[in-house]
Order: C-alpha cells, then structure tokens, then sequence
C-alpha cells in the first residue's frame, strides 16, 4: 500500500507547538514525494511517445480526409 494513504494516528501533545511542528513536518514530506513524483513523470519518456504518436495519428488522418493532396505534393521522380 502507498506509504500517503497510511492512516497516521497523532497521540496528545502537551503543547501546541509539537503538534504545529508534527504537522509542518508532515506537509515538507508530503510536498517532498509530490515534487519527486512531478520530476520523475517529467523525465519519463511516455509524454514524447504520445506526442510522436499524436503527431502521426494526426498526419494519418489528414492523409485520409485529403488522399489528392499527398499525390500533389510529392513531385515525380
């Protein structure tokens, strides 16, 4: 199970302070792992895949709705 749904149980404090600072703490963590996991999707290479995928999804489709275009455009050897 992912360690962010664990149910943290936070026992009394004696004074506000530790239970700021236990909170504060909590939150450096939490904005930790979401800036590791913004960097590691950043690094992964499925966003170029899709995008190069796309790309060619979209040239096809223009191929398809314009077949005489392609012809035309391409001169003869």
């Amino acid at each position: 199970m992912n360690n962010q749904y664990i149910r943290r149980e936070v026992f009394c404090c004696e004074t506000c302070d530790e239970l700021k600072s236990f909170w504060e703490k909590e939150i450096s963590k939490q904005t930790c792992y979401r800036e590791l996991e913004e960097y590691r999707q950043g690094r992964s290479a499925l966003r170029k895949l899709r995008e190069e995928w796309r790309q060619r999804l979209e040239k096809r489709l223009q191929m398809l709705d314009n077949p005489g275009e392609e012809k035309q455009a391409q001169p003869a050897d």
